[in-house]
């Protein structure tokens, strides 16, 4: 299977889903938006479940985004409206919502509304339209995109005057606190804050953040990306799960975050945990893996960043291959969330001629990031594609990963 540049990639493809938005909000509410905005997927170069253990991150910006067309209204009331979503308008009323996990795609648009009211922000009613071209399901932070889009037509619409970072952590406080969804800060400033052919270098305890140029066509390198059309839930409890185990690490480490670890006293680390009852090697029964293992995957996760972008900051981009090979395995065997399907396709791809590979994401399902030679690219797509036809699974969705800009406005 040919390595496919994927519908809505660059200009040309932003350029339709802009038209496309701003002809759907005419067809559904009679009348032209008010503005366009576009906020990207996401994939994670290095650093997974870092985030929420005040960690280092290392995002970039796909060109696959998230439309909204939208116009203010004077009346309190929120209509929401997608292009991809079965139904007709979710109508609501501002001043009457309330956290609603569980509620489907409409809870992500209204949590961002709710978040910048209590913060005592003067936002009002609005009609939105959206179109998307970010896979659902597949790791790629669709849901953020949704939340920033929205986020930055609101800021816009109603003169908040608030920065990108801002908007970021409103974004984060609609997923944690109305959607109820406990992830961490990286999604949601990926697709704020990231900028055109870089990676975005995040320190998610102080939120400080460094611009990391990746110019892989200059080396005649390729990213891809293969979706596994694996569909995960993160609010299904597993994700909540470790994240819990990671707070109980700190607790009995005597850290305020895992990322006060140092890579250089983990093995002490480790033996103090295994001494300590419940974060030994043997965890009880359902509750995931072990808290050291957990542990284990953070500190040696957050070692990957630093090593990633010192590699790249050497401009000797092949040599973070085997790093994100390394942080797979990690994924997989200590932090317990890879699947069949992705396991396969960083396998597979590793034996075709891959510098290396990992899945990205939150895991048990989505996608994986492939690093290649661009002249071996086609090779590796097809043998992943044939591997999975082999072995019964779903076709992937494979493309490339070209660094891409953040959240903007478009008309």
């Amino acid at each position: 299977m040919a390595v496919r540049t994927a519908a809505g990639e660059g200009d040309r493809g932003v350029s339709t889903t802009q038209a496309a938005a701003a002809e759907g909000f005419r067809a559904v509410y009679g009348a032209a938006p008010e503005g366009l905005w576009a906020a990207p997927g996401r994939v994670n170069l290095i650093g997974e479940h870092t985030d929420y253990n005040d960690g280092f991150v290392l995002p970039l910006a796909l060109p696959h985004t998230t439309v909204a067309a939208a116009s203010a209204r004077p009346d309190g009331m929120l209509r929401l409206h997608s292009g991809g979503a079965d139904g007709g308008i979710v109508e609501l009323r501002t001043d009457d919502l309330r956290p609603a996990p569980g509620a489907g795609w409409a809870a992500y648009p209204a949590g961002i509304v709710w978040a910048l009211r209590e913060a005592g922000l003067p936002v009002g009613g609005a009609d939105v339209h959206y179109e998307s071209t970010v896979p659902t399901g597949a790791g790629l932070s669709s849901s953020a995109a949704l939340e920033v889009v929205t986020a930055l037509a609101l800021n816009d619409l109603y003169g908040l005057g608030l920065d990108r970072p801002r908007l970021a952590r409103l974004a984060q406080r609609a997923e944690n606190a109305f959607v109820g969804v406990p992830v961490g800060i990286m999604d949601q400033t990926a697709a704020a804050c990231c900028t055109e052919g870089h990676a975005l270098f995040l320190d998610a305890r102080d939120l400080t953040r460094r611009q990391v140029p990746f110019d892989l066509a200059a080396e005649g390198l390729q990213l891809l990306v293969v979706d596994t059309c694996v569909q995960h839930e993160l609010g299904d409890g597993a994700y909540a799960q470790r994240r819990a185990g990671c707070e109980s690490g700190a607790r009995a480490l005597g850290v305020r975050a895992l990322r006060d670890v140092p890579y250089a006293h983990l093995p002490e680390a480790l033996a103090r945990l295994d001494d300590e009852p419940g974060t030994g090697p043997a965890p009880a029964p359902g509750t995931g893996p072990a808290v050291r293992d957990l542990v284990r995957h953070i500190v040696t996760e957050n070692h990957r960043v630093e090593e990633v972008i010192a590699r790249l900051d050497a401009g000797e981009i092949r040599a973070i291959g085997p790093l994100l090979t390394a942080g797979h395995a990690s994924l997989r065997d200590d932090f317990a969330i890879s699947c069949a399907e992705l396991d396969l396709a960083v396998d597979t791809a590793l034996a075709a001629g891959a510098l290396g590979a990992r899945m990205t994401g939150g895991g048990f399902g989505g996608s994986a990031l492939v690093l290649a030679e661009r002249t071996a690219a086609e090779h590796i797509g097809t043998a992943v594609t044939k591997a999975f036809a082999a072995a019964g699974h779903i076709a992937p969705r494979i493309f490339p990963a070209v660094p891409s800009a953040g959240a903007r406005r478009l008309a």
